[in-house]
C-alpha cells in the first residue's frame, strides 16, 4: 500500500475563542484535516494545528518525499520527511505538517490490519480515560456558570486558562479559582492553565511561585503554563519550590526539544501536542522518555475530533497517561465524526475500538466548515 495523494482541509467558520492576546475569530482557520489517500483506495486522517495556507505550502514541499512511500510504516516515513527537511526550519509548518501526515499513516496502519492504533502502539493499558473540559477563564460569575453547565454534561475534571488570569490582579486570580472550585465540587481535578505562552507573557518567576501557594489551597491539580515557554532554568526552580505540579510544553516540537526539560526534570506533567509536535510517533517516544524520568505525559489537546481520537489512542498505550484534554463546546471536536462523543457515568471516555484511530468523519458535516479549496477532497470522502 503506497501513499498516492495527501489533501488538506482548513476548518473555518467555528473557530473557537484561545484566549490569546490578539484573539482568534471564528473564520480564522487554525486547524487542518489532512486525509492521505493510497493507491489502494484506502484513506487515513491526521489534524494539524496549522492554517491551511502553511499546510499546503508545506505538503508542496513534502510531496517529493511521500509520494509512493509506504502508507504502513509510519515511524520510518515521518523520520525521513523530519531528517530530510531538518534545514527549512525544525519545528516549524514542515513539522506541523509532518505531525498530520503521521497520525494519518498511524491510522491506516491500523485500518489495513484491524487493529486500534493504541495496541500498534506498544499495548493498551487501559480502555477508557477521564477527558477533562478546557474552558477559557472569565469572570467569577461567568466562569461558575460555565463549569456547573459542563458538570452537568457528565465532566469530572476541569481546566481553566487564559482569560483575566495574571492579566489584572492578584486578588482576581484567586476569586475565578475560589469560584472555579465552589463550581467544579471538592472532589473534582481542577487544573489552573496561566497561558505564558501568550504574547509578552508579563509575569516571572516570583509571581508564579506566590500564584502556585494560592492554587495549592485550592486543591488545584496542576498549574500550567506559568512562565514564558523557553525559561527552562526559571521552570526547573519553580518545579522544585512549588506545592502543586507544574505542566508545560504545548508550544515544543519533536523530540529533541524535549530531552532538557524532561532530563533536567524541569516539569511534573509534559504536554506535547499531537498536531504539532510531529504526531504519535513523536509523542510516544517523548512520553515514554518522560516516564523514564519520572514525568506524566498529558497531551495538549486544543484542536479537532481527530486530534482527541489520537490522544486517546495515545491514552491506551501509555501507562501514566489518565486524562486527555476536551474542548468544551467546539464544533471541531463535537460536529465532524460520524459519531458523537459520549460520556459514561464515571465521565469517562471509551477509547475508539475500531481499526484505525476508531473515528469516522461525517462528509457532510465536514463540509460546514470546510475551506473552499477543500470542499472536493471532502466530497471524496462520501
Amino acid at each position: 500500500m503506497k501513499i498516492d495523494r495527501i489533501d488538506a482541509v482548513g476548518l473555518t467558520g467555528a473557530t473557537p475563542a484561545g484566549g490569546w492576546t490578539e484573539e482568534l475569530r471564528p473564520d480564522d482557520a487554525v486547524h487542518t484535516i489532512v486525509l492521505v489517500h493510497t493507491d489502494e483506495g484506502a484513506t487515513g486522517v491526521g489534524s494539524v494545528f496549522t492554517s491551511h495556507h502553511l499546510v499546503r505550502a508545506a505538503l508542496d514541499v513534502l510531496r517529493p518525499l511521500y509520494l509512493g512511500e509506504s502508507a504502513l510504516e509510519p515511524e520510518r516515513v515521518s523520520e525521513k520527511l523530519h531528517q530530510t527537511t531538518f534545514w527549512l526550519g525544525r519545528g516549524g509548518s514542515v513539522t506541523h505538517a509532518i505531525s498530520g501526515i503521521d497520525t494519518a499513516l498511524w491510522d491506516l496502519f491500523g485500518k489495513a490490519t484491524g487493529q486500534p492504533v493504541g495496541r500498534l502502539l506498544g499495548g493498551r493499558y487501559r480502555r477508557r480515560v477521564q477527558p477533562y473540559a478546557s474552558l477559557l477563564m472569565d469572570q467569577p460569575e461567568v466562569l461558575a456558570d460555565q463549569l456547573t453547565a459542563v458538570r452537568e454534561d457528565g465532566f469530572r475534571a476541569f481546566k481553566i486558562g487564559w482569560g483575566p488570569f495574571g492579566r489584572d490582579s492578584h486578588a482576581l486570580d484567586e476569586r475565578i479559582v475560589a469560584a472555579a472550585r465552589e463550581a467544579a465540587g471538592p472532589d473534582a481535578s481542577l487544573m489552573v492553565d496561566a497561558g505564558g505562552s501568550d504574547a509578552f507573557w508579563p509575569h516571572g518567576y516570583k509571581w508564579a511561585l506566590r500564584t502556585a501557594d494560592m492554587l495549592a489551597a485550592y486543591g488545584v491539580r496542576w498549574f500550567e503554563e506559568p512562565l514564558r515557554p523557553d525559561a527552562l532554568e526559571d521552570y526547573v526552580a519553580l518545579r522544585l519550590a512549588s506545592r502543586v505540579d507544574i505542566a508545560a510544553g504545548e508550544v515544543l516540537t519533536r523530540r529533541q526539544s524535549y530531552l532538557p526539560w524532561l532530563q533536567g526534570h524541569a516539569l511534573d506533567v509534559v504536554q506535547p501536542d499531537t498536531t504539532k509536535v510531529g504526531g504519535l510517533s513523536e509523542q510516544r517516544r517523548i512520553g515514554w522518555t518522560a516516564y523514564d524520568n519520572g514525568i506524566t505525559l498529558i497531551p495538549h489537546g486544543w484542536n479537532t475530533a481527530v486530534g482527541l481520537a489520537a490522544d486517546l489512542q495515545l491514552a491506551s498505550a501509555l501507562p501514566g497517561t489518565d486524562l486527555v484534554e476536551y474542548i468544551a463546546g467546539s464544533p471541531y471536536v463535537d460536529d465532524i465524526t460520524a459519531e458523537s462523543w459520549k460520556l459514561d457515568d464515571d465521565g469517562m471516555l471509551a477509547v475508539p475500538d475500531g481499526p484505525g484511530l476508531g473515528v469516522e468523519l461525517d462528509p457532510d458535516r465536514l463540509a460546514r466548515y470546510a475551506d473552499p479549496a477543500g470542499l472536493a477532497a471532502v466530497a471524496e470522502l462520501s
